[in-house]
């Protein structure tokens, strides 16, 4: 290839790379592109609110177009709020939307799910590490994905959590002293909380299904009333067992434990009715159980704020096998690209390049060449960005990739070769008639 060639191609290259976005990889099935999503998300889990980021990214896996959804906290220390105490176990589910259009007409719910270790009231809750769902490609063609809402709920698992006098969640009104304990006491965690003040209180906010009252029974003890949200629950007898005057202490004793509540948050609190009599807490006993389906409390909805408005991939058919040249028409030499009819245009990006920007929505382009089959084409996908696009490199299982074509550009090269040529004819021509005509002259 001549200098000159060369010169035009690396312009034309360069020229087209500044707009647009070509994906390519050197390990068939390793690239794609994603379209980048925000997120606002209010009520349940989400408190005041929690702002999300989404890449989306359509691929084809096993003949199957998968459309995958990798969601981060824009802030990691703003993120969806445990709603109670809850053991390990507890679920965090996302559920999404795309609607479909094109080729195909319908809609995708990418799923997914992460479980999370032992929680207490307000801890961040760890996002899934990925949402899919996925359809059969039963034809070729254009398909637009245009993400919508997103949904979360959150399912606690069942089980138990002690909640110690000393932790925050626990309000306490009125003159009260903790005291560490020792063996052979063995009250909970070796401490506890003491009153001898008439209406001294002691209040617990909790999320579960059950509750119980932790103390001691000892002589001397006088009554507490017991409070579950707002309403009596009458007074129980800690320095009494079985109706009789208690003659020791015991220690880690269910005082007062509630029936089955409804899951959801609640308010248990305990007052000491008589001045001087003393009265105890070690711990509230939390239940949460018999939860089969996400409660509708914990539940956030999230609406998209900004990012480009769809993604168009152009997939072949499930049974199209690609183009293969001619036998016995290979050039053994360099390929010309300059003889290819350029890439038709696709006008939706057109039109979407010409009007999006970096703050409102944008629309991406992805063509993907060739098919699952066995002789692939060199040439992959291409992607062209507007707006806000990314380029990932993901495990093996994408869609098939390669080198785009060399853009096409005026063959300026062989013009001026092909006018050197017709000169260099012209000037030979006249030269041999003059050649000539002096031989015949010479005869005579």
């Amino acid at each position: 290839m001549s200098r000159w060639r060369k010169a035009l191609l690396a312009a034309s290259v360069g020229v087209a790379a500044s707009a647009a976005f070509v994906v390519t990889s050197s390990i068939p099935g390793q690239a794609q592109a994603s379209l980048i999503a925000e997120y606002h998300c209010t009520g349940g889990v989400a408190g005041d609110g929690v702002d999300l980021e989404a890449a989306i990214t359509p691929q084809i896996e096993g003949g199957l177009m998968n459309v995958r959804w990798n969601v981060t906290y824009k802030d990691p220390a703003d993120g969806f709020g445990s709603p109670g105490f809850s053991p390990a176990g507890s679920l965090l589910s996302l559920d999404g939307v795309v609607d479909i259009s094109g080729a195909w007409n319908g809609q995708l719910r990418p799923q997914g799910g992460k479980e999370q270790e032992a929680l207490e009231e307000g801890n961040i809750l760890d996002l899934p590490e990925g949402l899919s769902d996925q359809g059969s490609i039963e034809r070729g063609g254009t398909i637009r994905f245009k993400p919508g809402a997103l949904f979360v709920r959150f399912t606690p698992a069942e089980g138990e959590k002690m909640v110690n006098n000393d932790n925050e969640a626990i309000d306490y009104a009125g003159s009260w002293a903790e005291e560490g304990t020792n063996a052979p006491l063995d009250d909970w965690d070796n401490d506890l909380h003491k009153t001898s003040s008439a209406g001294a209180i002691a209040e617990l906010e909790f999320t579960g299904t059950k509750v119980a009252y932790i103390g001691r029974r000892a002589p001397g003890l006088g009554p507490v009333e017991v409070f579950l949200d707002g309403s009596s629950k009458g007074q129980i007898e800690p320095g009494k067992v079985g109706g009789e005057e208690a003659t020791e202490i015991q220690t880690q004793e269910v005082l007062w434990e509630s029936g089955q509540l409804a899951y959801g948050p609640h308010t248990i609190r305990i007052e000491n009715v008589i001045e001087a009599k003393d009265a105890y807490l070690d711990a509230f006993r939390v239940t949460t159980g018999g939860i089969t389906t996400p409660p509708t409390h914990n539940e956030a909805t999230c609406e998209r704020t900004s990012g480009p408005d769809a993604i168009d991939v152009t997939v072949p058919g499930p049974s199209e096998t690609p183009p293969t040249d001619p036998p016995g028409e290979e050039d053994p030499g360099e390929e010309d690209p300059g003889e290819e009819d350029p890439p038709a245009e696709d006008p939706t990006a057109s039109e979407s390049a010409s009007q999006s920007s970096p703050d409102t929505l944008g629309h991406i382009s992805v063509v993907v060449q060739g098919s699952e089959s066995p002789t692939p084409r060199a040439t992959g996908p291409t992607a062209t960005r507007y707006a806000r696009a990314q380029v990932a490199n993901t495990p093996q299982g994408g869609v098939d990739t390669g080198e785009a074509p060399d853009p096409v550009g005026p063959p300026f090269g062989f013009m001026a070769g092909g006018a050197l040529l017709l000169m260099g004819s012209v000037g030979g021509g006249l030269m041999l008639r003059r050649r000539t005509g002096a031989h015949v002259g010479g005869v005579k």
